[in-house]
């Protein structure tokens, strides 16, 4: 007769399931965090919550998104992802403004790949058209977006 040790009845019963944190760094699960967005049930709050979503949307190739939530004036026709890149990480080094009582906010951070990493000083404003919602029916207005970066030397 064998004994069952403690660890092999761990491994044969109802372990809890374990949630993953969303790609964005936040303790939050996807769905609950920048999916919301990305479906687009709410819109980012702040420009670092854009900026956060943002980058999931890179790592979820998420090309809709991207060019729903990007400036109408610097925004590309299209947008054409790189299934082949590992995003790795998202590290926020500083922002300013961006919150609900400004217009205008800038977010610096740090991009992980496997193979290197991008240093980036994102501009947000708050688009006075609104954004397209996931399913392109009216528009959510005041919400955030993204207009332009620069990449300040690390």
């Amino acid at each position: 007769m064998s004994r069952r040790t403690s660890q092999s009845r761990r491994q044969h019963g109802s372990a809890p399931v374990h949630k993953p944190s969303c790609p964005c760094g936040l303790a939050e699960t996807y769905e609950t965090c920048c999916g919301r967005f990305h479906r687009g049930e709410a819109a980012a709050p702040t420009a670092e919550a854009l900026m956060r979503s943002r980058y999931s949307a890179f790592v979820k190739l998420n090309e809709q998104y991207l060019l729903r939530t990007w400036h109408p004036g610097t925004r590309p026709a299209t947008l054409k992802l790189d299934p082949g890149m590992r995003w790795r990480g998202l590290e926020i080094l500083d922002t300013t403004d961006g919150s609900a009582f400004h217009s205008t906010g800038t977010v610096t951070f740090r991009a992980s790949y496997e193979g290197g990493s991008l240093l980036e000083r994102s501009r947000f404003e708050r688009s006075e058209m609104g954004v397209p919602p996931a399913g392109g029916w009216g528009r959510v207005e005041g919400a955030w977006v993204y207009v332009d970066g620069e990449f300040p030397e690390a």
